[in-house]
């Protein structure tokens, strides 16, 4: 392969990692890229899950911050982010190559329409119920398949979910969807090495790129959505900094005026003290 092949598989990485940290659109760069150098479609997506397990490593990395407190919620999704990984994974090597090669075109299109859909905020739920777990359970699975096994804009769908079934922040739902993908990107990558047809010369600079360009967005994503203005649902939630840890409660409950809410900590002590936040 020429310098300037790897000079090229380089900067698709890095765009991949940018692009992949924040809005899960790492495929839609790096995929094609791989087959303008001449790969096969079946190995140019054998080859990209490899690779992007960097972009996934590197968005993990920027995003450390945003995972505290989520361990529990880590370990559930994750455990099911690796089966649907492995099914995923699974189900490409069984695709016969010409029948990958016509669902690919309709799984770009799939991948364009997730990007375009406008999502609204959420109404804010005040408990956790468990037909919302399993729902998100079962929601991140058939995600983490369709990563497996393409992934363009799974990241999309994931954040999406997340938002939807979750009363995280942005930067705290992103950084969510970061291990959840990589876990599932990473037991399909494992697959597809023992028993794919990985081109591994190609894999080297554009995981790269994708480590580096990963690292950098999901860092500076994160810090940007921390330092956004609060942003509030029509039920005076702010989905870009609250978190369960800080639940909204409407002042009237404690005998206050309409039109204010009281945020304070999850478990509040004797000694904890709120923070009146003007919701109008």
């Amino acid at each position: 392969m020429s310098a300037a092949a790897r000079l090229f598989l380089v900067l698709a990485g890095l765009g991949a990692g940018l692009v992949g940290s924040i809005a899960g659109l790492a495929s839609l760069i790096s995929y094609p890229a791989l087959l303008a150098i001449g790969l096969p479609p079946v190995m140019a997506n054998v080859t990209n899950t490899v690779a992007l397990v960097f972009s996934s490593g590197g968005s993990v990395l920027g995003s450390r911050p945003e995972l505290g407190g989520q361990a529990t919620r880590l370990r559930r999704l994750g455990v099911v982010a690796v089966l649907g990984g492995v099914i995923g994974g699974l189900l490409l090597l069984i695709t016969p190559p010409g029948a990958f090669e016509r669902i690919v075109p309709w799984l770009i299109a799939f991948a364009s329409i997730a990007i375009l859909v406008h999502r609204r905020p959420q109404e804010v739920q005040w408990g956790d119920r468990r037909g919302d777990a399993i729902g998100l359970s079962v929601g991140v699975f058939l995600v983490a398949v369709y990563g497996g096994y393409f992934g363009a804009a799974a990241g999309v769908l994931m954040l999406a979910l997340l938002l939807a079934s979750t009363r995280e922040s942005l930067a705290r739902s992103n950084a969510v969807k970061n291990v959840v993908l990589g876990l599932a990107n990473a037991m399909a990558a494992v697959i597809f090495i023992f028993f794919g047809s990985v081109q591994w010369s190609v894999v080297a600079p554009l995981a790269l790129g994708c480590l580096a360009g990963g690292a950098a967005r999901s860092s500076r994503g994160a810090s940007r959505a921390r330092s956004t203005p609060p942003h509030r649902d029509s039920g005076g939630w702010d989905r870009t900094r609250d978190s369960p840890r800080d639940r909204c409660l409407p002042l009237t409950s404690f005998g206050g005026a309409q039109g204010r809410i009281v945020c304070g900590p999850e478990n509040v002590s004797t000694r904890d003290r709120y923070n009146v936040v003007d919701a109008r």
